[in-house]
């Protein structure tokens, strides 16, 4: 067993094998481990490698690995088929890159008439639902139409309403 920390109080091996202490006995076995590691490789382990963050480098984007190498990879003959498929890849990469560029099928002006047109085409549309919603508002001329409208009975060929008994 390694040298504690004098400073720092032992927990009994009762205590420990407690139910609700399952959680503070992994943490001491865990420093237990890491103490008995570092006492074991301490010839090895350099100050910076026990100092040091992290061996990591974080990027918040994913520029840097746009040119990266997809799938696998074989050299000098471990895998043949893989060099194969690496060597087509590379084949088809140059013959794209020596192909004259495509000529578009759309002018630029024309996909701008075409989204001018489609935008007066939604500001239509949603003009529409401002009326209806402004009609559905009450105001005075409104509720007095309503009051004044009453069933009428239809009329006859010579205007006169048909009274049927």
């Amino acid at each position: 067993m390694p040298n504690q920390n004098s400073s720092k109080p032992k927990l009994s091996k009762g205590i420990l094998e407690m139910k609700f202490m399952q959680r503070t006995k992994a943490k001491v076995d865990e420093e237990i481990e890491v103490a008995e590691g570092r006492a074991m490789y301490s010839s090895e382990l350099t100050s910076g490698m026990l100092n040091g963050n992290s061996n990591f480098i974080i990027e918040p984007s994913f520029v840097s690995c746009e040119n990266l190498i997809d799938g696998r990879l074989s050299f000098r003959g471990m895998n043949p088929e893989i060099e194969k498929e690496m060597e087509l890849e590379k084949s088809e990469k140059e013959a794209t890159a020596k192909r004259p560029e495509q000529e578009t099928e759309v002018s630029t002006n024309d996909m701008a008439e075409f989204y001018a047109a489609a935008s007066q085409t939604m500001q239509k549309k949603f003009q529409k639902h401002r009326k209806v919603n402004n009609n559905k508002r009450p105001n005075s001329d409104n509720i007095i139409h309503k009051k004044n409208k009453k069933f009428k009975k239809p009329q006859t060929d010579n205007g006169e309403e048909n009274l049927t008994k």
